[in-house]
C-alpha cells in the first residue's frame, strides 16, 4: 500500500502595508479622538467660549450701542488659547509617557511627517471646533444684543471669525511644537501657559516703571496674546503685525521641536 504524495504547498507572500501619509493622518486621526484628555480639551474650551460670551452679551445688554457682535464671540479667545496650547502640548507628551511615539516612529520612521501629521491634525479639529463653538455662541448672544453679526461686511463679521480660529489652531501648533522639544508634559504645559498668560502679565508691570522702561511694554505688542488680539479685531490696522508676529510665535517651536525630534532617539 504506497502513500499518496500531496503537492507542497506554495509559500504565501503579503505585500507589507505601505504607510502612506494619508494613513498616517487617519492614524494621527484616531488616536487624537480617542483619547479623553483631547474631548476634556475641546469641551473646556466650549464652556468657557460660551459662558463668557454670554456673560459679556448680559452684561452689555443695558449698554448704549453694546459690544459689537464679533467682539462678544472672539472676547473670550484671551483664556481659550490657554487651554488650546496645552491641548497641542499633550497630544505629544502623552504619546512620549506611555512610550507609543517609538511604536509611530518604527511604522513611519520619516519623523518629518510624523510631526506635520500631528500638526495638522489637532489643527484642524482645534480649528473646527472652535467654528462650532461660535455658532453655538452666537445664537445664545445674539438675542441679547442690539446688533448682530452683518454678513454683508465680512470685515467686521466673517473675516474675524475666520482669523479666531485661525488663531486658535495657532495656539494649539504652538504647544505642540513645545511639547516635541520638551517631551515632558510638565515642562510643556508649563512653558506654553509662561508664554500665553504668564509673560503678558510680567511686561505689563512695566507700565509704572517710566518712560525708561517702556521699551519692555512695547515688546509686550509682539506676545502671542497681542499678536492674536491685533489679528481679530474687526477691522484692525495692526493685522499684519498680529499675522506676522504669531506666524512666528508658532514657527520658533516648531523648528525646535522638529530639530529635537530628529537629532535625538525616541
Amino acid at each position: 500500500m504506497t502513500a499518496v504524495a500531496t503537492a507542497p504547498r506554495r509559500a504565501t507572500h503579503t505585500r507589507p502595508l505601505r504607510v502612506t501619509f494619508p494613513r498616517l493622518l487617519r492614524s494621527e486621526v484616531i488616536k487624537i479622538l480617542s483619547l479623553r484628555s483631547t474631548w476634556w480639551s475641546l469641551g473646556v474650551t466650549a464652556a468657557l467660549s460660551v459662558g463668557i460670551s454670554f456673560l459679556i452679551a448680559a452684561a452689555s445688554s443695558g449698554m448704549e450701542g453694546g459690544f459689537p457682535a464679533a467682539t462678544v464671540l472672539l472676547a473670550p479667545t484671551q483664556f481659550t488659547m490657554l487651554v488650546a496650547g496645552i491641548l497641542g502640548a499633550i497630544v505629544v507628551t502623552g504619546e512620549y509617557s506611555t512610550g507609543m511615539i517609538r511604536s509611530t516612529l518604527t511604522a513611519e520612521p520619516r519623523r518629518g511627517a510624523v510631526m506635520l501629521a500631528k500638526a495638522l491634525v489637532v489643527a484642524a479639529v482645534m480649528a473646527a471646533t472652535t467654528v462650532v463653538i461660535y455658532a453655538v455662541a452666537s445664537v445664545v448672544t445674539m438675542p441679547m444684543l442690539s446688533a448682530g453679526l452683518d454678513w454683508s461686511q465680512p470685515e467686521q463679521s466673517l473675516v474675524p471669525l475666520v482669523l479666531g480660529a485661525t488663531a486658535m489652531a495657532a495656539f494649539t501648533l504652538m504647544g505642540l511644537g513645545f511639547g516635541f522639544l520638551l517631551r515632558s508634559g510638565a515642562g510643556a504645559i508649563a512653558t506654553t501657559v509662561g508664554v500665553l498668560f504668564v509673560l503678558p502679565i510680567v511686561l505689563g508691570l512695566f507700565t509704572f516703571a517710566g518712560p525708561d522702561w517702556q521699551w519692555i511694554v512695547d515688546a509686550g505688542e509682539y506676545l502671542p496674546s497681542s499678536a492674536a488680539s491685533q489679528l481679530m479685531s474687526p477691522g484692525g490696522e495692526q493685522l499684519a503685525q498680529g499675522a506676522i508676529s504669531l506666524a512666528a510665535w508658532v514657527a520658533a517651536p516648531l523648528v525646535l521641536g522638529y530639530v529635537a525630534l530628529r537629532s535625538r532617539d525616541a
